[in-house]
């Protein structure tokens, strides 16, 4: 599993990607992960379920409506109800030596990344988590993403103490090719979150799709 990032220099005001950025992040997209395991490859994992496509995007949840930005902080545990996950520490990711984006290694498989290059969770601007489906090893920390639904909540507590909670507005599941990396990473409004795993049928070893999720700050 692997993605595609530069790190940002600095954080301009509202912590957004620049255009010259995101130009660089659609090189290398969010787009390797699943069944890897070094040697094993290629070896697709024992009693493992395809993750269901998500559900259709759903609307915001206007009846919620968004919090305010909070100040940075980094993420040092993730809670999903929906979706049996209860995570910490939180890894640090960056970038690859080939531009990629990091991801959680195998041996990391139950605990879920964020990508430092972007703002923290709760900040304004679009915060990346990242995990893994499965490996050839077993069932990995997102193996139930399917069960999340529009609306559940996802808490990310954060190193000043402060939980920054978000509602799930929507899902996706998209061919690693065709990754949506502005949509993924570009400017936002308000602080939202991002959640991406692998899905698809295994083919050779991997899954051809992600699993992104999008979620909105709401407390």
């Amino acid at each position: 599993m692997h993605t595609h990032h530069r790190r940002r220099s600095t954080r301009s005001t509202g912590h957004r990607l620049t255009a010259a950025v995101l130009a660089v992040l659609a090189l290398g997209a969010l787009t390797g992960c699943g069944a890897e395991d070094g040697a094993h490859a290629d070896t697709p994992p024992a009693h493992i379920s395809t993750p269901a496509p998500p559900s259709p995007a759903s609307p915001p949840l206007e009846a919620t409506g968004p919090a305010e930005p909070m100040a940075a902080a980094e993420p040092v545990r993730v809670r999903v109800p929906s979706a049996d996950v209860d995570t910490g520490p939180v890894l640090k990711l960056g970038l690859a030596a080939d531009g990629t984006v990091e991801v959680p290694s195998v041996e990391q498989a139950d605990r879920i990344g964020w990508y430092t290059k972007g703002v923290t969770p709760g900040e304004l601007g679009p915060a990346v988590l990242i995990g893994h489906f499965d490996t050839a090893r077993g069932p990995a920390v997102l193996k139930n993403i399917s069960r999340i639904k529009a609306g559940d909540r996802i808490t990310v507590s954060r190193a000043d103490g402060s939980d920054a909670v978000f509602a799930v507005r929507a899902m996706e599941q998209v061919d690693k090719d065709s990754f949506p990396t502005d949509k993924v990473y570009g400017e936002t409004t308000r602080p939202e979150l991002r959640l991406i795993t692998c899905g698809g049928e295994l083919e050779n070893g991997h899954r051809p799709d992600n699993i992104i999720v999008y979620a909105d700050l709401v407390r």
